[in-house]
């Protein structure tokens, strides 16, 4: 049964967002930073849930449910490394909108392509980063005999669990991480969303208020989903860590989340929908001439 879910869930994650990207580069309207980012945000839960999902469902079909010490190394590089990268890329697009709402005049002029390009680098280049950091520190660590990592991914709040040394000086190491790469991010996701609500209060048009409040209301429910499971397994002690609620939250976020991303931005945004409408008539009239 769960074997199904998740294969469905992949195939869905996979098809809706190859169709944002493709959408955001065929589009014309669609040439903005918020798609561009969005396009990046796409990209990166394609990369994010491959790095994880094929060998959870190997493991899920068949009677031995293994990987390699060399395969769980590189998939906890991966997987750290997109996952950081996604911390960062959320707040790059709460700032974008930040920007778009508030400063709309200068909206053009201060989110030029080529810092677009830069806030992209950033926040791929700050994953990767952290990943060389953090990644080799938890592999260097002795581990049980059994090395049984009672997870369904290879991440680091699973593997401190089963080595055989004191782990304090790792967990103080994650704790800084996860203060500069979660705590501080969602409190600058928090008070542009602050302002932008501020902003768009004071907006005559009542069509200009719901198309405002409904592009930031599809982010804040994406970062929502994202920080709350993330938070919870990183934030969270080795002494209150339980594998149980662990192993929910981590699926929750590598198949759900992906999975509900391409839903949301695309049902709460016209603009999208527009695109995608434009993409599958240009789809259809290349087949029938």
């Amino acid at each position: 049964m769960l074997f199904s879910v998740i294969l469905i869930s992949y195939c869905l994650t996979i098809t809706g967002n190859l169709v944002i990207i493709l959408a955001s580069l065929k589009d014309p309207k669609l040439h903005i930073p918020m798609y561009y980012f969005l396009s990046n945000l796409s990209l990166l839960d394609l990369c994010f849930t491959s790095s994880c999902v094929p060998q959870m469902l190997i493991n899920f079909w068949g009677p031995e449910k293994t990987i390699s010490y060399t395969g769980c190394a590189i998939q906890l590089y991966v997987f750290l490394w997109l996952g950081t990268t996604e911390c960062v890329l959320l707040v790059v697009m709460a700032v974008d909108r930040y920007v778009a709402v508030c400063h709309p005049l200068q909206y053009t002029t201060i989110m030029h392509p080529k810092l677009c390009l830069q806030l992209a680098v950033l926040a791929w280049g700050t994953g990767l980063i952290q990943s060389l950091i953090q990644s080799p520190a938890t592999l260097r660590l002795p581990f049980c005999s059994h090395q049984r990592v009672d997870d369904i991914v290879c991440e680091v709040p699973a593997l401190i669990q089963v080595s055989s040394a004191d782990t304090i000086d790792i967990e103080i190491q994650i704790l800084i991480a996860g203060i500069i790469l979660l705590v501080v991010p969602l409190i600058i996701i928090l008070s542009s969303y602050i302002a932008i609500a501020k902003a768009v209060l004071r907006i005559k048009s009542t069509a200009g208020k719901k198309k405002a409040f409904g592009t930031c209301t599809s982010h804040l429910l994406v970062v929502s989903l994202f920080y709350g499971t993330v938070t919870a397994v990183y934030l969270q002690p080795k002494s209150r860590y339980t594998h149980e609620q662990g192993k929910f939250l981590t699926l929750f976020y590598t198949v759900v989340t992906p999975t509900l991303n391409p839903l949301i931005y695309t049902l709460r945004n016209k603009e999208v929908k527009g695109a995608l409408i434009r993409l599958g008539r240009r789809i259809w009239n290349i087949q029938n001439n």
